[in-house]
C-alpha cells in the first residue's frame, strides 16, 4: 500500500524515548483560552442543572446515532443544558476556566458554533458559544438550514434537526505547548466534547448523530472562519426523535 499523507502524520508525530520534542514555553505568547465575540447581540443561556437526570450508566447504553427528527423545537433549556456538557465551565482555579470535557494541558483548542433551527425564545441562525459567560453570541441571523445540509456531505438529516453544533479548531492554542504532536490532541479533545453532547441529549430524551463527513471550506465559510488558524473539524445534529 502507497503511503500517504495520514500515514505520514501519524509516523512523524510519534512520541519517541529520548527523542521528545525540545524547547521551552513562552507564556507572553501563549493564546487565550476561548473566543469572544464583543459586538455581537448577546443570548442569555438559562442556568443549566447541576443535578439529577439519568444515571449515567443508563445513558451510555441507550446512546444510538438519531438520523430522523420530528418538526418540534427543542427548549431553550435543553440547549443551555447540551452547551454546559460539551465545554461548559465547571470550576475556576486561577488563571484556568476548568470545562466537563478534558483538554490536553487544559488549552481548550476547540470553539462550539451552532446552527440554530428550531430552539424556543432563539430565532435561527449562526451562534457563537461565549463559554465564560454561559451564553449565544449571534454571528449571522436567518435560516441555514439548507447551506448546512449541503456543507454536510449533502446529508438530508442536518436540515431537519433542531440544531447543529460545529466544532473548530483553533491550533494555536495546542501548538503553543504540543507543536506537531497538538493536532493528535485537538481531535482527541473533539472525541470528549461530542461524547458528553450524545449522552446529555440521550438523558434528555433527545437524539443526536455525530457528523465527520463534510466540505471543510463549505462549514468554515457558513461560520466565518478562515480554514487555516481556525477549521471546522466535527458537528453534531441534534433534536427530538
Amino acid at each position: 500500500m502507497v503511503e500517504g499523507i495520514g500515514d505520514r502524520f501519524q509516523g512523524e508525530t510519534k512520541y519517541i524515548r529520548d527523542k521528545l520534542p525540545a524547547g521551552y514555553l513562552d507564556w507572553r505568547k501563549k493564546p487565550g483560552p476561548y473566543k469572544v465575540y464583543l459586538e455581537a447581540p448577546k443570548v442569555k443561556l438559562p442556568a443549566p442543572a447541576g443535578s439529577g437526570g439519568m444515571p449515567v450508566w443508563e445513558a451510555v447504553g441507550r446512546r444510538r446515532s438519531v438520523r430522523d427528527f420530528r418538526n418540534t423545537p427543542v427548549r431553550a433549556e435543553d440547549l443551555s443544558q447540551l452547551l454546559w456538557a460539551s465545554q461548559g465551565v465547571t470550576k475556576f482555579m486561577g488563571e484556568y476556566a476548568l470545562r466537563s470535557a478534558p483538554s490536553a494541558g487544559a488549552l481548550y483548542p476547540v470553539e462550539t458554533y451552532l446552527s440554530v433551527h428550531m430552539v424556543e425564545g432563539i430565532e435561527p441562525g449562526i451562534f457563537h458559544y461565549g463559554v465564560r459567560e454561559h451564553e449565544l453570541e449571534l454571528l449571522r441571523p436567518g435560516d441555514f438550514r439548507s447551506a448546512v445540509a449541503e456543507a454536510g456531505l449533502d446529508q438530508g438529516f442536518l436540515a431537519e434537526a433542531a440544531v447543529v453544533f460545529a466544532w473548530t479548531a483553533v491550533f494555536a492554542r495546542s501548538k503553543w505547548k504540543y507543536k506537531e504532536r497538538a493536532y493528535r490532541y485537538v481531535y482527541l479533545d473533539a472525541g470528549h466534547i461530542a461524547q458528553n453532547v450524545a449522552l446529555a441529549a440521550v438523558a434528555m430524551g433527545l437524539g443526536s448523530c455525530q457528523v465527520a463527513a463534510l466540505y471543510d471550506d463549505e462549514v468554515n465559510a457558513i461560520l466565518g472562519v478562515d480554514g487555516k488558524e481556525e477549521s471546522i473539524i466535527y458537528m453534531t445534529a441534534l433534536g427530538r426523535p
